[in-house]
């Protein structure tokens, strides 16, 4: 099978890596380094494992445009990107493109749907495509072609079709449906009140889809519990507005040219940074390439 794209949540991977590392490791310039040097470290772990064509790390909004304007409360009770990391931010697309990884930014769109563009280009051109996130919406994007990198202790998790079924209930297509019924607390999405997520997964496993489940909830006939129907019925446009804020965004995008890692670039780079013991596995990653 042909190698696959590696299409990367850069966001995700900085901040996961900022809060699990210590901000006492520090560059030369004496700024903490820790997110760089924990997102590259991740990212050398994948591509060894899984040896992709290309790497393209993703950017975006913190907060989509369209999302916020469907649903002000939207990302509202997020705290401001912390200084510490706010300076390595700034510091990734140059640290990213010269170990040789692409990198794109969706303006006013978000990462994931530049994440969800490029797993539809790849899959269209017969690729496939692993897409490295700690973001449960990219569950969606599951396929034959296109499996999911979630992070987890002890090394990535892949997510294929089937994991996110056994993980949420619902099928890869019904995540937006999903979320729009149980909500997304770190999202600032609430839900329908009282639906739950085992709630939302049995809705659906019963119903299909949202509009389904809105059809139901609006028919006395129906066996759905009064409560459930008054929840469901309380705000359906409401609902309807979660799962369009929680469906992915198509960005046209031309297909990445492969691309194999620049380990000189990168050590060089890593160096320049502070990061000598990244600068040596860099190293180590082109020699044994070589």
């Amino acid at each position: 099978m042909a190698a696959p794209l590696l299409a990367v949540d850069t966001p995700s991977l900085l901040y996961r890596a900022f809060f699990a590392l210590p901000k006492s490791i520090k560059g030369a310039d004496g700024q903490p380094v820790n997110a760089l040097l924990g997102t590259a470290n991740m990212l050398l772990q994948v591509v060894a494992d899984y040896k992709p064509r290309a790497v393209v790390c993703c950017f975006g909004a913190e907060a989509g445009a369209y999302r916020v304007k469907a649903f002000p409360a939207y990302h509202a009770n997020r705290p401001p990107m912390p200084p510490e990391l706010e300076h390595q931010w700034k510091l990734a697309p140059a640290f990213l493109a010269a170990c040789g990884w692409g990198s794109l930014d969706a303006g006013q769109l978000e990462a994931d749907d530049l994440l969800g563009s490029l797993a539809t280009l790849e899959s269209k051109a017969g690729g496939t495509t692993l897409i490295f996130s700690g973001d449960r919406d990219m569950f969606q994007c599951a396929s034959k072609l296109v499996n999911v990198l979630y992070p987890a202790r002890g090394g990535p998790q892949l997510i294929g079709a089937a994991e996110v079924r056994e993980r949420s209930g619902a099928t890869p297509l019904q995540i937006p449906d999903l979320i729009a019924l149980r909500g997304d607390p770190s999202d600032g999405i609430p839900g329908a009140k009282g639906i739950g997520e085992k709630g939302a997964a049995l809705l659906l496993a019963n119903y299909g889809s949202l509009e389904a489940v809105l059809a139901a909830a609006a028919d006395p006939a129906s066996e759905m519990t009064a409560r459930t129907r008054a929840s469901l019925s309380d705000d359906p446009e409401l609902l309807r507005a979660f799962k369009k804020m929680a469906a992915l965004q198509p960005i046209k995008l031309k297909r990445p040219k492969d691309a194999p890692l620049n380990a000189k670039g990168a050590a060089a780079a890593a160096r320049n940074l502070g990061m000598d013991r990244l600068a040596e596995r860099f190293e180590q990653a082109g020699s044994a390439k070589a």
